[in-house]
């Protein structure tokens, strides 16, 4: 079970629906702008472009079935644009050995490489084809040229979304500063857009509010189309950029995402956004708006409301984004907001135990009170748990975070859980061979319980159970109390001789539980 499908929260929030998307087969005329690799032909293919893009990916992933619409759209568009970049794809599940070279945590996953291979380095960009197009375009290009003429910095200026621009005045493109600056600027380049020139006065005029800039110094230069809209950074230029390139993505990371982002599919730059927030800040804590866009006028004072609380708790290890109930359907299901409860407040931290708190039916006055609580730790954790079902009876029972405790954790019985999610494809094939190994077990191992939980509807704060992917199997034994993770094949004979072998040694361990357990009327079961 290497290879599974994506736990993620990122996946909850940026995944678009695509209705009964159209997955054609190798060779097929639809798909001929997309190179299918395998481990025959990988290093040949990828030796043989300066710039290609590799989707590992599996047939049966949803998410893997939801993006490959936008990735076949994305390498057609490039075709069109007589563009170099190259898209391909490799299926792990036929290619294991070559897949797992690569390291992958989940799937799908991008990679680019460069220069015949010699550099891999991941993709970063929005998952839309019309965001792959214009991302990847943007690294193709020199890593940062430099502007010449005023007018050419007046419209890169007027045009940017973020560019990050190092100015030299007076200094030759030879100097140490300026090929330090681009150095750095080739390192980050997946990540920011940069420029440099060797006069100020080819740039539009700092604003008058931001005070002791000379122009007759070095800078760094950053203008964006949100917020403040330009940030000058000159105080000790000389030692950051002759410093480890750590030390300007750090710089660049603080004035690179707007005080709220929205959650919207439409907007690749949102979207971008988005996923930055999710991947690349897991320290900070995640804070959803979530309200009904219908209403208008309702909205924009929450909106204002928000967007000043996001202002005022800047640099508090905070991320601000706002949905509306249909791009945040699915960001609603994996928290568990409510639809007759919005606008609802969720503040999520992607952490070991998944905390998140929430405030329901929030209006501008509440927002700002309930999070001056969470500052002050008055807040209780919001716990997910779908409804106790009314009947149990199938082989494979159901759990449920509040079944959780008495099903599992107490249970008499053995208990071979399986975390799932209801659209992962992988978990849709193991379903009926847990169905039918249940049955079987009900006669041949009446001491052993097999249960499934729906992960992405239940919270279990239990450290034992690590789910990082779907789906996700641990049998609890009863004697001891052990919680033993699966790591074989997903086949019945497989599952079956992983419950005998721990079962059996921990009969052996725990003498007085050696016996096989009898049926008891009281078993929650």
């Amino acid at each position: 079970m290497a290879f599974s499908c994506n736990r993620l929260p990122i996946r909850a929030v940026q995944a678009e629906v695509v209705d009964k998307p159209n997955i054609v087969d190798e060779g097929s005329a639809a798909d001929n702008y997309v190179i299918v690799l395998d481990a025959s032909n990988f290093t040949e293919v990828v030796a043989q472009h300066a710039f290609i893009v590799v989707e590992f990916y599996s047939p049966w992933c949803a998410h893997c079935i939801q993006f490959a619409p936008e990735y076949e759209k994305a390498a057609a568009l490039l075709r069109s644009h007589q563009s170099p970049i190259v898209l391909a794809k490799i299926d792990v599940h036929a290619n294991r050995d070559l897949a797992l070279q690569h390291n992958l945590q989940s799937i799908p996953h991008l990679s680019i490489f460069l220069n015949q291979g010699s550099t891999e380095r991941p993709y970063k960009g929005p998952l839309l084809a019309d965001g792959i197009v214009s991302y990847l375009k943007k690294q193709a290009k020199p890593p940062c040229p430099q502007i010449t003429a005023s007018e050419e910095g007046a419209k890169v200026v007027k045009d940017a979304d973020f560019l990050v621009v190092g100015v030299f005045p007076g200094l030759d493109s030879s100097d140490e500063l300026v090929q330090s600056f681009i150095s750095i600027a080739a390192e980050l380049q997946s990540d920011y857009e940069f420029k440099y020139t060797v006069d100020a006065g080819f740039l539009p005029a700092i604003p008058a509010c931001i005070a002791n800039i000379e122009n007759s110094k070095p800078s760094v230069r950053v203008y964006k189309n949100f917020d403040e809209g330009i940030h000058v950074f000159q105080n000790s230029v000389d030692e950051l950029l002759l410093g480890q390139a750590d030390a300007m993505k750090k710089l660049l990371e603080s004035v690179s995402i707007p005080h709220v982002v929205w959650l919207n599919y439409k907007d690749p730059v949102q979207i971008e956004y988005i996923t930055k927030i999710l991947s690349d800040y897991p320290q900070d804590a995640q804070v959803f708006l979530f309200a009904d866009a219908s209403q208008e006028d309702k909205l924009e004072g929450m909106k204002e409301a928000y967007q000043q609380l996001a202002k005022e708790n800047q640099g508090k290890g905070l991320r601000f984004i706002i949905a509306d109930t249909v791009e945040g359907e699915g960001a609603m299901d994996y928290f568990g907001v409510r639809k007759e409860k919005i606008p609802a407040v969720v503040i999520f931290r992607d952490s070991d135990e998944k905390t998140k708190y929430m405030l329901e039916q929030a209006d501008e006055a509440s927002m700002a009170a309930w999070l001056q609580g969470y500052f002050q730790g008055e807040v209780a954790e919001f716990v997910k748990s779908e409804p106790v079902p009314e009947s149990n009876e199938r082989p494979v029972k159901v759990v449920v975070r509040d079944t959780m405790e008495a099903m599992v954790l107490q249970a008499e019985k053995n208990v071979l859980l399986e975390f799932y999610a209801p659209w992962c494809g992988h978990c849709k094939r193991l379903a009926p061979i847990l169905e039918e190994l249940a049955e079987e077990m009900q006669v041949t191992h009446p001491d052993v319980v097999i249960a499934k939980l729906d992960d992405t509807a239940n919270d279990v704060v239990d450290k034992r159970f690590e789910v990082e992917g779907y789906p996700t199997m641990y049998l609890r034994v009863a004697a001891s109390g052990d919680v033993v993770k699966f790591e074989g094949a997903p086949t019945k004979d497989a599952i079956l001789a992983f419950i005998d072998a721990n079962i059996v040694k921990d009969a052996i361990a725990v003498p007085e539980a050696s016996s096989p357990v009898q049926d008891d009327p009281k078993d929650e079961l």
